[in-house]
């Protein structure tokens, strides 16, 4: 049963590289500023480091911040391939869900399952962080986008701006990969840690998990945030990208998991607005929004019935 678990740990992380690597490098790669090959290197080696630096404060939330009593090892491994087949399927349809939302939901569907009680105050707390995020992100991008384009425009040698362009959003991408991996090797391997695995070693296991989607299977969800949301410059692409990692940061040292998706998506509206609302597709948002609430609904009846329908096996 354990290299399973560790199997199935290791598909949410390369699941969680697939689709969230264009949270990363999405709004650089469609401003024209990085290749799509550069950009996933980058990001594969600050997810790790940002996961051995601060992963664990939301590993212990996702392990027994929600269902705090010890799951059976079954439990377990049903939530972690239920939040995994559900985020495959949204990958290979190009759509950037949040896996941290698909985790979660997963493990409270296990709980109640199983009959575990649940922590509906943790839940509850969760939940408004998600409602908040992307509001926060587009607000924060919104603002940065602002002051930079102000302190920029002190810049009057046309070399020295794009060099410091350039230098800003390879910056931005490190950044939130850096903010990824703080943030989603707890989700990854958060499950485990309910059954009593630990230590450095598991992080690590996590952050080469979601390296490993990042190289491997990233290309189609990146494709669809790099320019369907609204038109990116370079500017927009900075100002985005750093007020995500801000915020994904900051709640990943509060042991919050959040949707690296939602604070990406809120903050490039962010910019948008500054370039007038007509400048978002307005569609491609509303699809992404219906994918957030059905996201960790989904995947937690998903969890609750193939979890009842193994035990009748069993």
């Amino acid at each position: 049963m354990t290299p399973l678990l560790f199997l199935s740990s290791f598909y949410v992380g390369w699941n969680i590289g697939a689709n969230d690597t264009a949270n990363c490098v999405g709004t650089s790669v469609g401003s024209g500023l990085l290749s799509y090959r550069g950009a996933i290197f980058l990001v594969s080696l600050f997810v790790v480091i940002g996961g051995l630096l601060q992963g664990t404060g939301v590993a212990t939330t996702v392990g027994k911040g929600v269902v705090e009593e010890e799951l059976p090892r079954v439990a377990i491994l049903v939530a972690l391939v239920s939040a995994g087949i559900f985020v495959t399927l949204a990958t290979m349809l190009k759509l950037p869900v949040s896996t941290t939302q698909a985790i979660v939901g997963a493990v409270t569907g296990i709980g109640l399952a199983v009959g575990t009680p649940i922590n509906a105050g943790k839940l509850a707390e969760i939940a408004q962080i998600w409602v908040v995020n992307p509001f926060l992100m587009a607000l924060l991008s919104y603002f940065l986008y602002r002051t930079v384009t102000y302190l920029m425009r002190r810049v009057r040698y046309v070399e020295l701006w794009d060099r410091l362009m350039g230098l800003l959003v390879l910056f931005s991408v490190a950044y939130m990969a850096f903010s990824l991996g703080a943030n989603h090797v707890g989700t990854t391997v958060g499950p485990l840690l309910n059954l009593g695995f630990g230590g450095r070693g598991l992080i690590l296991f996590g952050g080469i998990a979601i390296a490993a989607g990042v190289l491997t299977y990233s290309r189609g969800v990146t494709e669809t945030l790099s320019g369907s949301i609204t038109i990116l410059d370079p500017l927009s692409a900075f100002s985005a990208q750093v007020a995500a990692a801000m915020g994904v940061h900051l709640f990943s040292i509060l042991g919050i998991p959040v949707s690296t998706s939602q604070a990406v998506v809120g903050a490039v509206v962010g910019v948008g607005i500054v370039k007038g609302v007509r400048a978002i597709s307005r569609r491609r948002v509303l699809e992404i929004l219906i994918g957030w609430v059905a996201t960790p609904t989904t995947a937690g009846l998903f969890a609750f019935g193939l979890y009842r329908l193994v035990q009748l096996v069993i």
